[in-house]
């Protein structure tokens, strides 16, 4: 089996708790080389956890020789240090999301088939062993489909993390932290020019782009195997100073809608996310756990009838991580040229849906006059 020299790029919570154990794990397909993160405690903490070597700077990492670089840093960072990977010739995974504008992604898409390497974004939903039953399983046509519903409420990682040994990069320095945030409001600008509200944007960064971007990709594929093309934006709403956001998507001209919405309760030591497919005589159904718990399995639930009976069907397709077999996918792109699930077009389809929530929501608010 052919290893792959691995480094990685960002050593946060994600990266701390999920792609650094899961990579380690599966020492016979890679072989982590060193982390980079600007954080001398985060540096220090990884190197006694995991006993790898680390890096103050990136260019010390990208000098080793990978094969391949996972990217875990802020999202404002993913589309230089993706630019950077690839152009030394690099296989890049990303975590989501890729960008924030369809035009960044484009960039980034162009490099990838100068480098001829693999680009793969880290939306863990697809290699669910639950989601992937759900393809296989979709209870009506096209023509039956009548309502899609997403619904999450996220306390963010705090509640689910704590019996994991972690460490905050809390003195990273000023000016680092300032500069990120600059090229993240540029960044920004490019998708949603003249964007002037502050919860707006905190919102479309937020609610949109770090967390219902998940389930807009999920979506986007359970509606592919449908068949069911993309639909009209018909309403879009930032709101929560910024915590919750929803989005209303008319599907088959009018014959179905997509509605759906994300809400942060920082407060609330609870997460719930679910996805419903409502047919003319069936609903399937997925509920996720908490994507930090590992090895809970999402619940899949097909409903039907029989005139007056109800029938529910709970189907447990496995016990794999999603986080994972992502990971696995990465590997099997990279070595034996299987197609990669989450393609950097996949990701671009979902941003361009988020801008054009965040535009219809900015849209509203300067009809209202709340903003000029």
């Amino acid at each position: 089996m052919q290893c792959i020299r691995v480094g990685v790029i960002g050593a946060g919570g994600v990266a701390q708790v999920e792609h650094i154990p899961n990579l380690l794990k599966l020492h016979r397909q890679f072989e982590v080389l060193g982390v980079y993160d600007p954080s001398q405690r985060v540096r220090a903490f990884v190197e006694e956890e995991f006993g790898l070597r680390t890096f103050a700077e990136l260019d010390e990492l990208l000098a080793m020789p990978l094969d391949a670089v996972v990217i875990a840093s802020p999202d404002a960072l993913h589309l230089e240090q993706s630019l950077a990977a690839l152009a030394r010739g690099l296989h890049v995974f990303c975590e989501k999301p890729l960008c924030y504008s369809a035009e960044d992604i484009d960039e980034l898409i162009a490099a990838r088939g100068r480098a001829g390497t693999v680009l793969q974004v880290g939306y863990m939903k697809r290699f669910d062993p639950s989601y992937e039953a759900a393809l296989k399983m979709l209870p009506g046509t096209a023509q039956a489909l009548r309502y899609v519903s997403v619904e999450a409420n996220d306390a963010d990682a705090w509640p689910f993390v704590r019996h994991h040994s972690t460490c905050r990069g809390e003195d990273v320095a000023a000016m680092l932290i300032a500069s990120t945030a600059a090229k993240q409001r540029e960044q920004v600008e490019r998708a949603l020019p003249g964007i002037d509200d502050a919860d707006a944007f905190r919102g479309f960064v937020g609610a949109y782009c770090s967390s219902i971007v998940h389930d807009v990709n999920a979506i986007h594929g359970l509606l592919d195997a449908l068949g069911v093309s993309d639909g009209e934006i018909v309403g879009a709403s930032l709101f929560a100073k910024g915590g919750g956001g929803q989005g209303a998507v008319r599907l088959l001209d009018g014959q179905a809608l997509w509605n759906m919405v994300h809400l942060a309760v920082p407060g609330l030591a609870d997460y719930r996310e679910r996805i419903t497919l409502y047919f003319d005589d069936a609903s399937l159904e997925l509920e996720f756990p908490s994507p930090y718990l590992n090895h809970q399995p999402t619940r899949l639930t097909l409903r039907t009838s029989d005139g007056h009976t109800l029938s529910s069907r709970e189907i447990r397709s496995g016990y794999e991580e999603a986080f994972v077999e992502e990971l696995k996918g990465f590997w099997s792109a990279i070595v034996e040229g299987t197609p990669v699930r989450n393609t950097a077009e996949h990701a671009r389809r979902d941003m361009v849906l988020l801008v054009g929530l965040a535009r219809h929501h900015l849209a509203q608010l300067k009809q209202s006059g709340v903003r000029p």
